[in-house]
């Protein structure tokens, strides 16, 4: 089986992806107590994303063991003696990416000036989990701690399901550092409480340098059989647009064209504005007014665009 294209471009170029949502004029947050935008930071490197499975056929002992670059045999534990049949996974991370990705996060919270949160399950996980949260601890320690005071903002670590707890009751306004497979899933909730999976923009920010911008919510690929039949579908094009913008605006800013930035923010801002437009029609704001949900086409999209 092929894995995830997406998955694949961000093993290679290492990095963090930064996900935050696209605000309109006229869609309230799910979450009656956010006020301002959560900023989700995923790293993009490594865990299930880069794993190793196998599928157990019968009884045996499945061991995990590590071999020196020497040769030598240094660690050899038993993961599980099988009785029957099964499912086995090894999953690794490096301790480079992780502090690679602790010090975007930081700089990040640093360029936007908004607390950063952190969590993981090292309660659980003494030695995996754990190297997250002490990496964190000590990149921040050594590199950022003056530099988040002098700011003003906090770095906060707790573990994952209070952090998930807390964010729920917050007024939002801050970034939310994810492992990998918590930032997949944390930003399709963020994303689709403040509107929808396609209200979402998503940055790659590689160590060197690089950017990769992309549709949070992936090829759509049912949508699209739907097209081909014919069918009507309810494509949401904003994250698709905004992915496009992201990339042209940053093209700008590293060519020194500040009018390709400057369309790209023109773009952004058209597509606010007929978003919004499309949002504030009598029958929309009708059924909002009822608790029904709001039903949009693709081709409503298009017809209201300017």
């Amino acid at each position: 089986m092929w894995k995830s294209p997406n998955g694949t471009i961000r093993a290679i170029l290492d990095g963090t992806v930064f996900r935050a949502p696209i605000m309109v004029r006229g869609i309230s947050p799910v979450v009656k107590t956010w006020k301002h935008p959560i900023t989700i930071a995923r790293h993009a490197y490594g865990d299930v994303y880069r794993c190793t499975e196998y599928r157990v056929p019968g009884p045996g002992r499945a061991e995990l063991v590590f071999t020196g670059a020497d040769g030598k045999e240094e660690f050899r534990q038993t993961v599980y003696d099988f009785e029957c049949s099964g499912v086995l996974q090894g999953q690794y991370n490096k301790d480079d990416s992780i502090r690679s990705f602790a010090r975007s996060c930081f700089n990040y919270a640093l360029d936007v000036k908004q607390d950063l949160w952190f969590g993981a399950k090292d309660t659980i996980s003494k030695k995996y989990d754990h190297t997250f949260k002490d990496i964190f601890q000590e990149t921040y320690d050594a590199e950022y701690k003056e530099k988040f005071e002098a700011a003003g903002i906090t770095y906060f670590y707790s573990l994952i399901d209070d952090i998930v707890a807390r964010v729920i009751r917050s007024e939002g306004g801050f970034v939310w550092a994810c492992k990998n497979y918590d930032g997949d899933v944390m930003s399709d909730m963020v994303s689709t409480a403040f509107g929808s999976l396609a209200m979402m923009t998503s940055v790659l920010v590689s160590p060197d340098g690089k950017y990769e911008y992309e549709a949070a919510h992936g090829t759509v690929t049912k949508h699209y059989y739907k097209h081909l039949k014919g069918e009507q579908t309810s494509t949401n094009p904003m994250a698709t647009i905004f992915a496009w913008s992201g990339a042209l605006r940053k093209r700008g800013q590293l060519d020194g064209t500040p009018d390709l930035s400057a369309f790209a923010d023109k773009l952004e801002a058209a597509i606010r504005r007929d978003f919004h437009k499309l949002m504030s029609s009598q029958s929309k704001i009708a059924a909002k007014a009822a608790g029904r949900a709001v039903d949009v086409s693709a081709d409503d999209f298009d017809d209201d665009a300017d």
